[in-house]
C-alpha cells in the first residue's frame, strides 16, 4: 500500500487549499450575515452561489464521482485527502464543490442504476448544481437501523406507482432547490426474501400527495446549509412506472451500493473536522492564561492535544487503507474496513471536538466558534448510514465466522 499523493492529487490539493483560504473561510461569516437577511432561512445565501461559480471555474467540481463521464474521474484514494480538506468547513465547502450529501449519493445511484431518461432529467441538473435532491429511507415509526423494517408502500396500479408512507430526517428536503426524492419503500411487502421486498422510485417534490411537514432539528440546529432534515409524508403520491430505479426488488442492493461510498465520504470529512478542532484548540491554548500560566503549559491540555494528534493520524491511515481497498478490491471486498472506519471515526472525532469545546469554556458552546455545530454534526454521524452498533454487530460476526 502506497498512500503517497500522485501528481494530480497534489495539484488538486494545492488548488483546494488555496480556495479554502481565499474564498471559503472568509465566506463563513458573510454567509451567516446574509442568511439573517433572507426571506426564508432555507434560501441559499448569495455567497454560496459565488463559491460554486468560483469552484467550478477552478476545476474543483464533482470531485467525488469516480465515473469520468460524469465527474472528475478520481479514485477513492485520490479523493480522500480532498474530502478531508472540505471537512474543515462542512457547511460551505462540500456544497461549493457540488460534493455535498445527500446529492453525492443520489448522483452515484443515478449514474450507476438510472436509465438514460432518468439521467437526462435528474442526473444532469444535479451534476450542474442547478437543483438539489433528497434520499428518503428513514422512518419514524420503525427501527430504521434495520432497513427491512421500512413500511412505506410502493404499489403498482397500471402504468403508475402509488407511494404511501412517512419519512423523517430526510436531509436536504427543506431546501427550495430540492426538486427530487429517491424514495425507498416496499413493492412486495409479503415476499419471501426480505431483502427483495424493497424498491426505489423517483418522486418529484411537486408531486400531488407529497408534503414536507416540518424541519427536524439536530441538537437544536436546523442545518440550513445542508438543506435541513425534514419529515415528509407521501400520501398516495403517483408517479409513472418509468420512475423506478433499476428493477423491482432491487432497492436494498441499491441502498447498500449507495451507502458504502457515502460512509467513507463522511469519514474523510470528519477527519477534516477534527483537524479544524485541533487547530482551534492550539490557538486557544497559546492565547489564554489560567492560574498563572498559558493553557498550553497545562499538562492536561498538552495531553488532549497529543492524544488528538495521535488519534487523527491513526484514523487517516485507516481511511486511506479503506479507500485503497475500495479502489483495488471493490466496496464488497472492503466491507470490513468500511465498517471499521464508520465505527471508529465519528466517536473519535466527537471526543476531539468535545475536548476543544472544553478548552474554549463558554465560548466552545457559543455561536462565536464553529465547535458546537461541528460537535452536533459529528455526533449525528454515529447514527447516520447505520448506527455504530449495527456495524459492530456485522463486523463481529465476520470476525467470529473465522472460528466457527
Amino acid at each position: 500500500m502506497d498512500f503517497a499523493f500522485d501528481a494530480r492529487t497534489e495539484e488538486l490539493r494545492a488548488t483546494l487549499l488555496a480556495f479554502m483560504d481565499e474564498y471559503v473561510y472568509p465566506a463563513e461569516p458573510v454567509a451567516e450575515e446574509q442568511r439573517a437577511a433572507l426571506a426564508s432561512p432555507w434560501d441559499t445565501p448569495a455567497v454560496v452561489e459565488e463559491l460554486k461559480a468560483e469552484a467550478r471555474r477552478q476545476g474543483l467540481w464533482n470531485l467525488f464521482l469516480p465515473d469520468a463521464e460524469y465527474g472528475a474521474g478520481l479514485t477513492n484514494l485520490q479523493y480522500a485527502p480532498l474530502a478531508e480538506i472540505t471537512g474543515r468547513s462542512p457547511q460551505l465547502a462540500p456544497t461549493a464543490l457540488n460534493c455535498a450529501a445527500p446529492d453525492t449519493g443520489n448522483m452515484e445511484v443515478l449514474a450507476q442504476f438510472g436509465d438514460e431518461q432518468q439521467k437526462k432529467q435528474w442526473l444532469e441538473p444535479l451534476l450542474a448544481g442547478e437543483i438539489r435532491s433528497a434520499f428518503a429511507m428513514t422512518e419514524p415509526e420503525v427501527a430504521s437501523s434495520d432497513a427491512t423494517n421500512i413500511t412505506t408502500h410502493i404499489r403498482r396500479e397500471g402504468d403508475e406507482y402509488v407511494v404511501t408512507g412517512r419519512k423523517w430526517y430526510i436531509s436536504g428536503a427543506m431546501n427550495p432547490d430540492c426538486r427530487i426524492f429517491i424514495v425507498m419503500g416496499k413493492t412486495d411487502p409479503d415476499g419471501p426474501d426480505i431483502r427483495r421486498q424493497q424498491s426505489m422510485v423517483l418522486v418529484p417534490r411537486d408531486t400531488p400527495g407529497v408534503t414536507v411537514e416540518r424541519a427536524m432539528q439536530v441538537f437544536g440546529y436546523e442545518d440550513h446549509y445542508h438543506g435541513g432534515h425534514a419529515e415528509v409524508v407521501f400520501d398516495q403520491a403517483r408517479v409513472p412506472v418509468t420512475n423506478l430505479i433499476g428493477e423491482e426488488g432491487g432497492g436494498f442492493a441499491i441502498a447498500q451500493a449507495r451507502l458504502g461510498p457515502g460512509r467513507i465520504h463522511h469519514c474523510m470529512r470528519l477527519i477534516g473536522m477534527a483537524e479544524r478542532a485541533i487547530e482551534l484548540m492550539c490557538r486557544r491554548a497559546v492565547s489564554r492564561t489560567a492560574f498563572g500560566k498559558a493553557l498550553a503549559q497545562q499538562g492536561v491540555v498538552q495531553n488532549w492535544i497529543a492524544d488528538a494528534r495521535v488519534a487523527v493520524e491513526q484514523l487517516r491511515l485507516l481511511v486511506l487503507k479503506t479507500a485503497w481497498m475500495m479502489d483495488t478490491v471493490g466496496n464488497k471486498g472492503a466491507h470490513t474496513e468500511i465498517q471499521a472506519i464508520k465505527i471508529a471515526t465519528p466517536r473519535t472525532v466527537v471526543d476531539i471536538i468535545d475536548r476543544a469545546i472544553q478548552l474554549h469554556g463558554a465560548g466552545g458552546v457559543s455561536q462565536d466558534f464553529p465547535l458546537a455545530e461541528l460537535y452536533a454534526g459529528a455526533r449525528t454521524l454515529m447514527l447516520a448510514d447505520g448506527p455504530d452498533e449495527v456495524h459492530q454487530r456485522s463486523l463481529a460476526r465476520r470476525e467470529l465466522k473465522k472460528y466457527l
